[in-house]
């Protein structure tokens, strides 16, 4: 899941204006009680859980919203899956290697309102998923439901989905293979339900507390635009009297000193972002936490491009990054220098505690300081024998990314690294959050900044976004070799098999058509109150604050 979304149109009286210098909105709860201010980013362009593509947007859901699956502390502060608005559910295997899943919702399940929870809203919210018009990018997340693919490309009725309501308290939902992490799909904020009343009231449904109805354990009481976002305890929610804030409120901010200082000063609880120089201070100080993520910080190369749709080109821009010089100088927060796109901690088919992924599949190109001029002296003789020697006659090109200081330092870096090595001249374009991801999205750009962090851990969560035409696929990439890899993982339920396929495609992505220039894989920092006890996280990208207390 990347920080990306669907793109919506704010009306003029909902737009706020950012002001030069941030300022915290004032709780509107009770001073007394427990009241907790976060942030973890700027104004999130969608809360739409089937539209929402985004870590920031997938926490703001999993607090107001609740699947089939949730995610719980395990008592370490880790967050593993159980049984959310499913009571149980049972799996049965077919004789054709179909597989149907049984699901019994809990009872007495509501949505904030008060209504019940029924079967049927999650017929609808899948149905709703899958169908073309609500051009959801996460659409291909329930591609193994029996019918997805019919649906999908318009030639059968959303009805048509594997998906069924044998009562109001009993799901059916039919797989095509048994697909191996099914459990954390039904976790993934897209399958969760919504209401059919409030999504066909108005196409700004998720903007109004009074139509933004949740069924999760938090509901939204205000959203001020490009300030906060408020919710408070859901009193139908059926874990009402064990969660912890009375309130939640996530600040929107996208200035990292603004929210260094937010936290300094006692405004804000949570924090992930701080300027990239402050980091070394704070790691020793040990205010400064790191976490797993199981995610990559990569160059998205538009291979619609004039220039880059040659790939030895996107293979010379990717060998001359040096990667080590950009951790450790640049990031600073323990990330690792990424050598193949699926990053570490992703399982193969032996599973957990065996050899992930990356082992398995192995290095696309050195990352030892001691080859990178090896790697310089290739990147320049690719370049020359695509007609441009020592970059003579190559043409301007540039680097997108988002208005962030950390992005802006990797961006300078890659920069230097790309005009020294290869004599070229890049320039660099930083773009608001919303602006940059729709034109990252829509192809309007040359080079991009880019990262994936993992919706389940299974390579497939990395490798099938860049299926020709696919919601996410914004190198706007399509290779048939490739898309015939991916058919292959997803046709078997065999472990080998389906591990075989996934690194016979990262071989073409990465190893072939150099589609990416992997730069690292993330870590996941973020500074806590002290104070405050309870918060679980997933290496998803998840943090959890529903039962947090103060000691």
């Amino acid at each position: 899941m990347r920080r990306k979304f669907m793109s919506m149109a704010l009306t003029a009286a909902m737009v706020v204006s950012m002001a030069a210098t941030p300022v915290f909105a004032e709780n509107t709860a009770s001073d007394e009680g427990f009241n907790l201010n976060l942030c973890i980013a700027s104004e999130p362009q969608t809360i739409d859980p089937a539209l929402n593509s985004a870590v920031d947007g997938a926490i703001m859901c999993n607090h107001m919203f609740e699947g089939l699956v949730k995610w719980v502390n395990d008592g370490e502060g880790n967050a593993v899956t159980a049984p959310g608005q499913a009571e149980s559910w049972e799996k049965a295997e077919n004789e054709d290697g179909t597989v149907t899943y049984t699901i019994k919702l809990r009872d007495g399940i509501k949505w904030s309102d008060g209504q019940a929870v029924t079967a049927g809203d999650f017929v609808y919210a899948w149905q709703r998923l899958a169908n073309p018009e609500t051009a959801a990018d996460y659409c291909y997340m329930i591609d193994m439901v029996k019918g997805y693919d019919a649906v999908a490309d318009g030639s059968a009725d959303p009805s048509t989905l594997g998906i069924t309501a044998v009562d109001d308290q009993t799901l059916q939902i039919d797989l095509t293979y048994d697909c191996p992490y099914f459990e954390e799909i039904m976790a993934f904020p897209a399958t969760f339900p919504v209401r059919q009343d409030m999504v066909e009231s108005s196409d700004n449904w998720t903007f109004d507390p009074s139509t933004y109805i949740g069924n999760g354990p938090y509901k939204m009481t205000e959203w001020s635009h490009n300030a906060y976002i408020s919710m408070e305890k859901n009193e139908n929610y059926y874990d009402y009297e064990n969660l912890g804030p009375d309130t939640i409120k996530f600040t929107l901010l996208d200035d990292n000193n603004a929210m260094l200082k937010g936290y300094n000063n006692g405004e804000l609880d949570f924090i992930e972002n701080l300027p990239v120089d402050e980091i070394p201070t704070y790691l020793a100080s040990g205010e400064l936490e790191i976490g797993d993520y199981l995610g990559t910080y990569y160059v998205c190369f538009n291979t619609e491009d004039e220039v880059f749709s040659d790939p030895n080109i996107r293979k010379a821009f990717s060998l001359v990054i040096d990667r080590n010089y950009i951790v450790e100088n640049v990031s600073q927060a323990g990330e690792v220098p990424a050598d193949g796109y699926v990053p570490n901690g992703v399982n193969d088919a032996a599973g957990a505690g065996s050899d992930d992924f990356r082992t398995v599949g192995g290095s696309y190109y050195s990352i030892s300081d001691e080859d990178y001029e090896a790697n310089c002296e290739e990147a320049r003789q690719l370049l020359a024998d695509a007609g441009y020697p020592n970059g003579e006659g190559f043409p301007t090109v540039e680097y997108l990314y988002n208005t962030a200081d950390n992005h802006k330092k990797i961006g300078e870096a890659l920069q230097n690294m790309w005009q020294t090595e290869l004599g070229v001249t890049v320039n660099l374009n930083n773009q608001d959050w919303n602006v940059f991801l729709q034109n990252r999205k829509d192809g309007n750009y040359q080079i991009a900044r880019n990262g994936w962090i993992a919706d389940y851990n299974d390579p497939c969560s990395f490798l099938d976004m860049w299926y020709t035409d696919g919601g996410n696929n914004d190198a706007q990439y399509s290779n048939p070799d490739y898309d015939a890899a991916i058919d292959a993982a997803k046709a078997t339920s065999d472990p080998e098999e389906r591990m075989k396929a996934f690194h016979e495609a990262e071989d073409i992505l990465i190893g072939q058509d150099s589609v990416l220039a992997p730069i690292y894989f993330y870590t996941q920092p973020y500074m806590l109150n002290p104070d405050i006890d309870g918060m679980y996280y997933t290496p998803l990208g998840y943090f959890f604050f529903g039962y947090t207390s103060k000691k």
